[in-house]
C-alpha cells in the first residue's frame, strides 16, 4: 500500500531564480510538480520526505532555462490485488458502486456485492439487505478487497469486492437518522 522509494526527476528553472536560494526554489518546484501526481509505474506520490542534492544544471539553448537532475525520496501509495482497504462510497447505481480510498477510485460490481443485498432506486439509491439492517449508500464507509487493478500512465483503476468474510459496511451515515 505505502512505500518509501527514491526517485529522480529533471527540474527546469528560470534564470530569475538563480542565487543564494536556488536550492529552496528547486525544492518548492519539485513539491509543486510531484506531490499529488500519479505515475503508473510507481503509484500516487503522497509526500516528498527527503531532498538530496541536485546535479549540475544544463542550460537549454534559446530559452535560458536550466535543467537540474534532482534525486529525492518520497512516500507513494500503490494498491495491489488482494489488498483490503477502507473506502468511502461516492456513487451508487444498479451496476454497483464506486468508492474512493485516498486517491484511488474503486468499482464494486453488483455481482461482487453479497446476494442478500438488493439495489433500491430513488433519490438516494442504495443497496440494502432484506432485513433492512445494512445499507450501502453515498458516504457509507466500506471495507473491501481489491481483486484487480489496471494501470495507465497517469492513473490506477481498481475493481473490488465486498463478497467475502469481514468485508462490507463499516459506517453507515444513514443509520443515525
Amino acid at each position: 500500500m505505502f512505500f518509501h522509494i527514491e526517485l529522480e526527476r529533471n527540474i527546469q528553472l528560470h534564470p530569475r531564480h538563480f542565487g543564494p536560494r536556488l536550492k529552496e526554489k528547486l525544492k518548492q518546484k519539485l513539491m509543486r510538480d510531484v506531490e499529488g501526481t500519479c505515475s503508473g509505474r510507481h503509484g500516487f506520490v503522497v509526500a516528498i520526505t527527503h531532498f538530496d542534492d541536485f546535479g549540475k544544471g544544463l542550460i537549454r539553448e534559446g530559452t535560458g532555462f536550466v535543467t537540474f537532475p534532482v534525486r529525492y525520496r518520497c512516500v507513494i501509495f500503490r494498491p495491489f490485488k488482494n489488498e483490503v482497504l477502507e473506502a468511502v462510497v461516492t456513487l451508487v447505481n444498479k451496476m454497483g458502486f464506486f468508492a474512493e480510498a485516498g486517491p484511488v477510485q474503486i468499482f464494486v460490481s453488483n455481482h461482487l456485492i453479497p446476494d442478500d443485498m438488493e439495489f433500491q432506486p430513488g433519490d438516494m439509491p442504495n443497496y440494502t439487505t432484506s432485513d433492512k439492517s445494512v445499507k450501502i449508500q453515498k458516504d457509507s464507509e466500506v471495507r473491501l478487497k481489491i481483486i484487480g487493478t489496471r494501470v495507465d500512465a497517469t492513473e490506477i483503476f481498481c475493481i473490488g469486492t465486498i463478497k467475502d468474510d469481514f468485508l462490507g459496511v463499516i459506517n453507515d451515515p444513514g443509520a443515525a437518522s
